[in-house]
């Protein structure tokens, strides 16, 4: 796989991906998902990343969630919505991020950060929204007022703009969600371990995936790559940097806006807010 590390669509992508992505890994997020009435990670992950949705059925999520067993998801929802309505998860998370992120922003200036959300609101603003219904029902969240909730709520729009058009290029290449993770395994991205047991497949149902891949000539037997996979692997990777080049050609002050993200990134590495590696490929600024 080549490098693409210097794609303007990626570059930006590495800078906000970790800001977001705090609500995976912090246990403060847990914690308020608790505090509003709702227990276990997982009902709360499902909770969070689903409540703009509303009450949808689990056919939905794992649609838009994309590479989760639909029994996994079946075990949550609707379950968690008799528990915490979905106004409450989203105000937990965006409380959540608020005490996380207001623990990271002194490392730079606060006018700085304040400029840069302002501008990644502005990319948001402008972004279209067809057949992005993850992203789409995020863009309809009320905009907050605390810098961390707004830089939170803004750097989670995108992510998931991304990931909808993430989404649409596997399934284009005929990949299922679980395919197309076994495909990010092959090429090194995620491990089987962090995989299998986070996204709840038996393994009769990933060696059933697997064999389909081998039969398609993606994968080995052995898992690894083909010549073929690694095109199909390139040209999703491609497909999704273009899906998102509207991110950055609507980004105000470009380079100065990821330097100043991609600074605050970093030390949300460095201080190991963000594990590596983890489940869910958040990459290194």
């Amino acid at each position: 796989m080549r490098n693409r590390d210097d794609n303007p669509e990626r570059r930006l992508w590495r800078a906000y991906e970790p800001v977001h992505a705090v609500c995976y890994f912090d246990p403060r997020f847990a914690a308020a998902m608790t505090a509003s009435g709702l227990t276990g990670w997982w009902n709360g992950y499902f909770a969070g990343r689903a409540a703009p949705l509303g009450p949808t059925p689990p056919e939905v999520v794992t649609a838009l969630f994309f590479g989760f067993s639909p029994s996994m998801v079946a075990r949550a929802v609707p379950k968690i919505w008799s528990r915490i309505a979905p106004e409450a998860a989203l105000e937990a998370r965006l409380s959540a991020a608020e005490q996380v992120l207001g623990e990271h922003i002194s490392t730079g200036s606060t006018d700085d950060l304040r400029r840069v959300t302002d501008n990644l609101e502005r990319v948001v603003d402008g972004l279209g929204m067809d057949g992005r219904a993850l992203a789409g029902a995020w863009s309809a969240v009320d905009r907050p007022t605390g810098l961390c909730r707004r830089l939170w709520l803004a750097t989670t729009i995108l992510r998931e703009h991304r990931g909808d058009g993430h989404v649409a290029a596997a399934t284009a290449a005929g990949l299922s969600g679980l395919q197309a993770s076994m495909t990010h395994i092959a090429d090194g991205g995620v491990t089987r371990d962090m995989i299998q047991a986070n996204r709840g497949w038996t393994d009769a149902q990933w060696d059933d995936a697997r064999g389909q891949l081998v039969e398609r000539d993606i994968l080995t037997p052995a898992g690894a790559l083909t010549d073929r996979g690694i095109a199909v692997r390139e040209s999703i990777e491609d497909t999704t940097d273009r899906l998102a080049a509207q991110t950055v050609r609507a980004l105000p002050d470009a380079e100065w806006t990821l330097g100043i993200l991609t600074a605050l990134a970093r030390a949300l590495v460095d201080r190991e807010v963000i594990p590596f590696p983890n489940p869910i490929g958040v990459p290194r600024p």
